[in-house]
């Protein structure tokens, strides 16, 4: 069993879930982290480093990306849909096996509220930003190889949306960070439902979509709490957890959209200027002043029927453990 992008929080959660339930686990990742499972260590771009850790394993949950608001388009295609390309290759090259996609809901998302959807096609031409196209493109090319579920390699997908948890680099550390930086602010009126998923519960429902792949195969499944909250509850809720100011600023969405246009132009312009300053977490971009001001929540009932599987962690548990995960005492 190899998971590849151990070294995130979702991807160690998996990992050492996986290890308990009896699997013998390889992770491969950029950097060591520890020794916890053995490890291979290489870049998913690099197909032979792919092979390597493929090699002798039959079962892959590929986690590995970039995730990211910003950045050069070739930087996301070549981790995103050259890393899935060659771990089907890997597979393949021994016979097949089994694949568990980890993907975004934001691969179907064009700009509008989600409202109570399942796990809808995903649509790289449509999807915003160049992480949610080339994941788009990444899940429809790993879907693909399943094969109608006649091929040796089964694949599902499993999309979880907005992951945290206690070591958030994500979207709790950069909430707190900006929250204390007086740089947080909301967009539109903070009401927008918006469902999230906690660690634990996202780990569990990858380790399920693996043990249920026969009735899983060939088909994506969109994972959350089920819990959809407005978002400004969620922010304020995060904010107490972590000790940092509750954000009062609000931005009505035309506005932080067109900031996040001029943003993104700034961004292509230091990409393409020798030496110019690079900004690697921008304020505001147009993808996240949509994400925070339109709905995004999740109709879960496929997804439990299908997986087996139900969230464990509430939202508040997850905020207390979340609280004391910051205070140090857990």
């Amino acid at each position: 069993m190899l998971v590849t992008g151990a070294s995130g929080m979702l991807g160690g959660a998996v990992a050492d879930l996986l290890a308990t339930r009896g699997w013998d686990v390889t992770v491969m990742q950029r950097r060591t982290a520890g020794g916890r499972h053995r490890e291979s260590l290489g870049d998913i771009r690099d197909a032979e480093a792919v092979s390597r850790a493929v090699t002798g394993q039959d079962t892959v949950v590929h986690l590995a990306a970039k995730v990211d608001v910003v950045g050069p388009w070739m930087d996301f295609v070549q981790t995103n849909v050259g890393g899935t390309r060659n771990v089907i290759a890997a597979l393949r090259a021994q016979g097949g096996g089994q694949l568990v996609q980890v993907s975004s809901p934001s691969v179907a998302h064009t700009g509008r509220s989600l409202t109570g959807e399942g796990a809808v096609e995903a649509t790289p031409m449509r999807a915003r930003g160049n992480y949610a196209r080339t994941k788009a493109a990444a899940e429809l090319f790993a879907l693909e190889a399943d094969q109608g579920g006649t091929g040796p390699l089964a694949v599902t997908a499993v999309r979880p949306h907005l992951v945290w948890g206690p070591g958030d680099t994500q979207l709790v550390g950069r909430i707190a960070e900006r929250a204390r930086q007086g740089r947080l602010a909301l967009v539109g009126s903070g009401t927008a439902l918006v469902d999230t998923t906690y660690v634990d519960n996202a780990a569990a429902a990858i380790v399920a979509a693996l043990e249920q792949m026969e009735a899983a195969r060939g088909r994506p499944f969109v994972v959350t709490n089920g819990e959809p909250r407005p978002i400004g509850e969620l922010v304020a809720g995060i904010c107490r957890a972590v000790g940092a100011p509750v954000p009062r600023l609000r931005v009505p969405l035309p506005v932080a959209w067109g900031l996040g246009a001029l943003v993104e132009g700034a961004v292509v312009l230091s990409e393409r200027v020798p030496r110019a300053p690079t900004i690697s977490q921008p304020p505001m971009t147009r993808f996240l002043a949509e994400q925070m001001a339109t709905a995004h929540w999740f109709d879960q009932r496929t997804t439990q029927e299908v997986l087996g599987w139900r969230p464990q962690v509430s939202i508040d548990e997850g905020l207390e453990r979340l609280a004391r995960h910051a205070r140090g005492t857990g």
